[in-house]
């Protein structure tokens, strides 16, 4: 692949994590998560002109 595509991929998966964690992180506040609680989480990702739909899905704990 090229520099131009792989450049911005990293970019888009970057704003991705970062925007991602901010949001998770003010949801914890907002609910006053307390350790040991544990929430399921799914992201989406699809992409408009491909054949993309991708999910994954996991556990996030509240801070211990």
């Amino acid at each position: 692949m090229s520099d131009d595509f792989n450049m911005s991929m990293r970019k888009f998966l970057k704003q991705v994590g970062v925007t991602s964690q901010q949001a998770i992180e003010e949801g914890l506040r907002k609910k006053g998560a307390k350790a040991g609680e544990s929430y399921e989480a799914k992201v989406v990702l699809t992409v408009d002109g491909l054949d993309v739909h991708h999910t994954v899905t996991g556990t996030i704990k509240g801070a211990e």
